[in-house]
């Protein structure tokens, strides 16, 4: 039973833990806007959301271990702590200091995905409030 509420819900669960990771991304890029040399990184949502879906075969980046003893590494730098990883935005018109943050693109990302989280926001509270129908039946 709870494996089939785990199935409903894992959808909506693993869209919004990336969407938080991807506003953080987004957000380090605004906050270094002015960082000389500082490459503006994204990540490939649908990508990420597939493998995120597939739990069965290991996230992008992550080392399989053969043995339950072998210790998990830790995310890198160019990589989110699921292993997914960081790509590095491409740059439309060159900066003198080498800075490829374009604070248009920047904020328009940010926006986008911040409502988009709210989006999934309200497609979890939707499943939650159709589960507690279902739970406490036609009263």
């Amino acid at each position: 039973m709870v494996s089939k509420l785990d199935d409903y819900l894992r959808f909506n669960e693993a869209a919004l833990s990336l969407r938080s990771q991807r506003q953080q991304v987004l957000a380090s890029n605004i906050a270094n806007a002015d960082t000389p040399n500082y490459k503006a990184r994204d990540i490939d949502f649908a990508s990420a959301l597939a493998g995120a879906l597939n739990k069965s075969t290991p996230a992008a980046g992550a080392l399989a271990a053969s043995s339950p003893q072998h210790l998990q590494a830790a995310a890198s730098g160019n990589a989110l702590a699921d292993g997914t990883p960081l790509l590095y935005r491409q740059n439309a018109q060159g900066a003198a200091d080498n800075n490829t943050v374009d604070m248009d693109v920047e904020r328009n990302q940010f926006a986008d995905n911040g409502v988009r989280y709210e989006a999934g926001i309200t497609m979890i509270n939707h499943q939650i409030r159709n589960l507690m129908a279902a739970i406490q039946g036609g009263q």
